[in-house]
């Protein structure tokens, strides 16, 4: 069976026409619970009581345990729908069914059950488990690849899974996001999760207490994808451009890059540039840059918040030796 992403699982649900079993993991909880919700919409609203199963299997820790709760899911897949075409049956904490903390036969048996039901899955029932990465050299797992759809939370394909992460992270946290809003983030972090998320979480702050997420607050809070240049950071300290280069230091932090590349960095420029442009402040900076790298490596502070210290009292040194 194939391996689809989120947004393709979605049209799947908005055309009706879903695959017996999936499997929804990944690390992205939110992610996982908002399309594992999706599936509802399989069912009218009204018919919701009769026809869409929830169940959490996270305390099915013995074998007999697993047996029972094997046995039960089954009977409920295997239940006919009421006045309506289909079911949907979700299984949350998955990975404690389908890999058993302690070994025995009620265990075994109780997973050769559910291989049967993969064999041959209810058709009038959408059977979606949900759980956290699931051992990929495992029984199950390879029973998922042979008869289920996998489906993997937390990475994004194209702007359209951007533009859905970043819909469901903001409606988690109780607001809304505009469209124009939502293209916007997608298009300035692109694919980047981490970029996109750090995003995110700004927005959420600065746009604290609003309803409506809007395009505005996007352009206030994040930086075009064309800023994401290595060197841009040292080239606006070079121009003692303090403002400028906090924001391309933000934006190198948000992409993943870690503290210590961008310490090089500014080694760099305190190493290459600063005895040409900034003779006097010399001292000065090498001193900054030695108590960050200690402090950084002693965890004295977010390392965030040195690293800006720095890059202000650089910027600073090169804007008093140009006056000088």
């Amino acid at each position: 069976m194939p391996s689809l992403t989120p947004s393709a699982v979605i049209k799947q649900i908005e055309s009706e026409q879903p695959d017996p079993i999936y499997l929804i993991q990944g690390e992205d909880e939110i992610e996982k619970s908002a399309l594992a919700a999706k599936f509802a919409d399989l069912v009218d609203e009204g018919l919701h009581a009769f026809n869409v199963e929830r169940i959490h299997v996270g305390d099915l820790t013995t074998g007999d345990k697993l047996a029972d709760g094997v046995a039960s899911l089954i009977a409920t897949v295997r239940t006919l729908p009421m006045m309506a075409p289909r079911r949907v049956v979700i299984v949350h904490q998955a990975e404690t069914l389908l890999m058993p903390r302690r070994e025995s036969d009620a265990a075994t048996r109780a997973l050769d059950e559910l291989e049967a039901l993969f064999k041959q899955p209810e058709p009038q029932t959408a059977l979606v488990f949900v759980a956290a990465n699931v051992d990929k050299r495992g029984r199950m797992y390879k029973l998922f690849q042979k008869h289920a759809t996998i489906v993997e939370c937390g990475a994004l394909v194209d702007q359209a899974d951007a533009e859905r992460w970043a819909r469901n992270r903001i409606a988690a946290a109780g607001a809304a996001l505009e469209p124009a809003a939502a293209r916007l983030l997608a298009q300035r972090a692109g694919t980047d999760v981490r970029r996109l998320r750090a995003d995110v979480d700004r927005l959420l702050l600065y746009a604290l207490g609003q309803k409506s997420i809007t395009a505005d607050d996007v352009r206030e809070v994040t930086g075009p994808a064309d800023l994401q240049d290595d060197w841009a950071m040292t080239n606006a300290i070079e121009g003692g451009q303090a403002g400028e280069a906090l924001r391309q230091l933000a934006l190198m932090l948000d992409s993943g890059a870690p503290a210590e590349k961008v310490l090089g960095q500014l080694g760099w420029v305190v190493r290459s540039k600063f005895p040409v442009i900034a003779a006097n402040q010399l001292n000065g900076a090498v001193g900054a840059l030695f108590r960050t790298d200690l402090d950084l490596k002693r965890s004295a502070g977010d390392a965030r918040v040195l690293l800006e210290r720095l890059v202000v009292e650089l910027c600073t040194g090169k804007r008093s030796a140009r006056r000088w």
